[in-house]
C-alpha cells in the first residue's frame, strides 16, 4: 500500500515556521504584516475560505484586514478599493477571493492589484516571471504541490510528470514549476484523447479538473506519485477528489488524500507570500 501524503502535517509545519519568522520581527520592533482580504457577494464556499485565510494569518501573528463587500458594488468601487490598499504602506499582500460577480470582470481586477502586494501570484507580471524563469510570487497551491514532493523526498529531475488541468490557477503554473525542476512534462485537458494512455507513463500525476473518480487505478502506473487537487462531492455528499483513492492506494507509492492532502498547503502557502511580500516591502522602504 502506497504512502499517504499528509498535507496537514506539512501545512502545519509551514504555518508554524512563518509564526516563528513573525514573531521575531515584532520582537526586533517591526511592525506586523498585513494581509488584505476582498470579498464581494455572499458565496458560501468563498465566505468560508476567506474566513479561513483570515483566521489563518492571524493565527501566524499577522494582521488581516477584511473588506467585505455587497454583491451590488460596482467594479469602479472595487478597482477603487483595490488601488487604496495597493497604496497603504502598512498593506503588504492583498488578495481578491474569486469567483466575482457576473458584472465584475475578473482580469481587470486581477490587473489592479500591485503585482508587489500580490500574495495569490495571479497577476500578469508575475505569471510572466513564472514563465520566464524570473523571481516572483508564486501561485499558492503549486507552490503547495512542489513543497510536498520536496518534503516527501520525490526526485522530480528527469521524471515523466502528467498534469491534468490547464486552468491559471494551477495546471498551467504547476507544469511550469515542474518543468523547472527538471521533469519531461504533458499537460492534459478535457479535450486529450485516451487520457489512460497518457496518464499511465506518469511518475508524477497532478490532477486538477474537479471531476469525481476521473482517475482509476487501471490509468495509473504501478509506484507513480500522485497529488490530487480536486474537491469534489461524491454522490453521497461526501468531500473526494479526481482520483479514485481506494483504487489507486494501492498502487500509488505516495498519494494524497481529499480532504487533508493538497488543500491544506494552499493557505500556508499564502501565509509564505505575505511574508515574502512583507520583507519585499520593508526592505524596499
Amino acid at each position: 500500500m502506497g504512502k499517504i501524503i499528509d498535507g496537514k502535517a506539512a501545512a502545519s509545519a509551514v504555518r508554524a515556521r512563518v509564526k516563528s519568522e513573525v514573531e521575531n520581527i515584532i520582537a526586533a520592533g517591526g511592525r506586523k504584516p498585513c494581509l488584505a482580504v476582498v470579498i464581494v457577494g455572499d458565496d458560501p464556499a468563498s465566505r468560508i475560505y476567506v474566513r479561513n485565510k483570515v483566521a489563518a494569518a492571524r493565527e501566524a501573528g499577522m494582521e488581516s484586514r477584511l473588506e467585505d463587500l455587497p454583491a451590488s458594488v460596482s467594479q469602479d468601487e472595487l478597482i477603487s478599493l483595490v488601488n487604496g490598499l495597493n497604496a497603504d504602506p502598512e498593506v503588504d499582500g492583498v488578495l481578491v477571493q474569486l469567483p466575482l460577480p457576473s458584472h465584475i470582470d475578473e482580469s481587470i481586477i486581477i490587473d489592479t492589484i500591485a503585482p508587489s502586494k500580490d500574495v495569490d501570484g495571479f497577476h500578469p507580471l508575475n505569471v510572466a516571471a513564472l514563465q520566464l524563469g524570473r523571481e516572483c510570487i508564486l501561485p499558492c497551491t503549486p507552490a503547495g504541490i512542489i513543497h510536498l514532493l520536496y518534503r516527501e523526498g520525490v526526485q522530480i529531475e528527469g521524471k515523466r510528470a502528467v498534469v491534468i488541468g490547464r486552468s491559471n490557477i494551477v495546471g498551467k503554473p504547476v507544469a511550469k514549476l515542474l518543468l523547472d525542476r527538471h521533469a519531461t512534462v504533458t499537460l492534459c485537458h478535457s479535450r486529450t484523447r485516451d487520457l489512460g494512455s497518457v496518464t499511465r507513463e506518469a511518475d508524477i500525476l497532478v490532477t486538477a479538473v474537479g471531476h469525481a473518480g476521473l482517475i482509476s487505478a487501471d490509468m495509473i502506473k504501478e509506484g507513480a506519485v500522485i497529488l490530487d487537487v480536486g474537491m469534489n462531492r461524491s454522490a453521497d455528499g461526501h468531500l473526494c477528489g479526481d482520483v479514485d483513492f481506494e483504487g489507486c492506494i494501492g498502487k500509488a507509492s505516495l498519494i494524497t488524500p481529499v480532504p487533508g492532502g493538497v488543500g491544506p498547503m494552499t493557505i500556508a502557502m499564502l501565509l509564505q507570500n505575505t511574508l515574502k511580500c512583507y520583507k519585499r516591502h520593508v526592505e524596499g522602504a
